[in-house]
């Protein structure tokens, strides 16, 4: 049985006013629930849109992922639309821009830890071939899933085994900015694992996406 509120709805979806049932956190905002429908989960593997997202989650730490959505076109902006090729070639005279450009969130340690790991990114291709190669090879195994994924499954899930494992290989790798839950929260983004609720009229949808898939493999495999 399903976890239920005070109304009969299940908790942690939300009904909205075109008679779709949504995870919660979309709720309220139009920008937000767009997200939510077309992006979030969503297998990917263009290699500039996982270093755009992983650099993303590292400037939502502390804030939330609505305030970062709404300054994504000027992040892309700054930052030569997240081609981590031109970003690290950024210089000291780039993050001086950047730290004074009110579009984006100025946190200088920040910026600094993009330019650094555009640089690290660059070398994972080199290695491997793409970064979504790289990024896959860390997908979980099925039986590692939970069997159902309800709310309070979902509110437990900060960070996994696989995000914890992809974290210290990042940070082994140099970068900065990618700790367990930022790399959770990346890998729920990207479609390395479907964490739309049960109820939620994404859920099969993004199932459906992540088993047409074709998993990227890393060169020469």
């Amino acid at each position: 049985m399903s976890e239920s509120d005070e109304t009969g709805a299940t908790k942690g979806l939300v009904h909205e006013d075109d008679g779709q049932s949504r995870c919660f956190w979309c709720a309220g905002d139009p920008l937000y629930r767009t997200y939510h429908d077309r992006e979030w989960g969503r297998p990917v593997e263009d290699d500039i849109r996982l270093f755009e997202k992983i650099c993303l989650e590292g400037f939502q730490s502390g804030l939330s992922w609505l305030t970062i959505l709404r300054k994504r076109e000027n992040f892309r902006a700054a930052f030569a639309g997240f081609d981590f090729r031109e970003v690290a070639r950024f210089g000291e005279p780039e993050v001086e821009r950047l730290v004074k450009d009110a579009g984006i969130i100025r946190h200088r340690g920040k910026i600094v830890s993009t330019i650094n790991n555009a640089k690290r990114a660059i070398e994972i291709v080199e290695e491997t071939g793409s970064l979504a190669a790289f990024f896959w090879s860390f997908e979980p195994h099925e039986h590692a899933r939970p069997e159902r994924l309800d709310h309070a499954t979902l509110v437990k899930l900060a960070h996994t085994e696989e995000s914890a494992a992809l974290s210290k290989t990042l940070k082994k790798r140099g970068w900065s900015f990618v700790g367990p839950t930022t790399v959770y929260a990346f890998m729920q983004a990207m479609g390395l694992v479907n964490d739309h609720i049960e109820g939620c009229f994404c859920r099969d949808e993004v199932e459906e996406a992540r088993r047409a898939f074709t998993r990227p493999l890393p060169k020469g495999a």
